[in-house]
């Protein structure tokens, strides 16, 4: 249950569009604050005092001014939070648009969601906090239909096995003894190398390398 929130948001309009959508929710008002040390401060304080946030709302991009800081972004107030309160719940809600970047956020940071400020991003935010309150993570759209593009591929057994074999640390002769062994065709080098060659296109990869840390990443392998 979502019970005290702290916002992070250094821009006013953005910051009331959030309180109002946590009131449409029912939830407790918020605490806000427009700098990172600040609410870092403040999850500190409030762990020291037993009354822990249940949930962090953040920018990742806080303009400079007079005021010097120690965090001068959302990602550097994210890190230091998970340090101080492992457990706080962190939405991350932001015009940042690339791919990469929040791909970082949710398996770096560890963040359980984000929603990126545009059209409709009022309903989204409210869509994001109920995921959460369900403790589930929420992922943007844009996001989704790319991880569905770059999950396209159908993975056949002969596929897995190969990039089992390959997680394993074995080579591609290794690999085709393996085959040979188990009586397992195509066991060729080539007939490897082809398939490999097919799955990266597919998956728009041109290492082998991107290749498997895409299939752990996705629960593939």
């Amino acid at each position: 249950m979502i019970n005290k929130v702290l916002i992070a948001e250094d821009h006013e309009s953005a910051n009331i569009s959030v309180q109002k959508t946590l009131e449409e929710l029912r939830i407790a008002p918020p605490d806000y604050v427009y700098y990172c040390d600040d609410a870092l401060l403040k999850i500190q304080k409030a762990k020291q005092a037993a009354a822990s946030y249940d949930l962090l709302i953040t920018d990742l991009y806080f303009e400079k001014d007079h005021r010097e800081q120690h965090l001068l972004n959302g990602k550097a107030l994210i890190a230091a939070a998970r340090v101080v309160q492992p457990e706080l719940k962190i939405l991350v809600f932001s015009a940042e648009s690339k791919p990469a970047i929040i791909d970082d956020l949710f398996h770096k940071l560890h963040i359980d969601g984000y929603v990126r400020k545009a059209r409709g991003d009022a309903k989204e935010l409210k869509t994001a906090i109920n995921y959460i309150i369900g403790n589930q993570r929420y992922f943007p759209r844009a996001f989704v239909q790319q991880t569905k593009q770059k999950n396209a591929h159908e993975f056949s057994e002969f596929d897995l096995t190969i990039l089992s074999l390959m997680i394993e640390g074995k080579r591609q002769q290794e690999i085709s003894d393996h085959l040979r062994k188990n009586n397992i065709q195509p066991a060729g080098l080539s007939s490897i190398e082809k398939r490999l060659n097919y799955i990266k296109e597919a998956l728009n990869f041109s290492t082998n390398e991107q290749l498997i840390a895409h299939c752990v990443k996705m629960g593939i392998v």
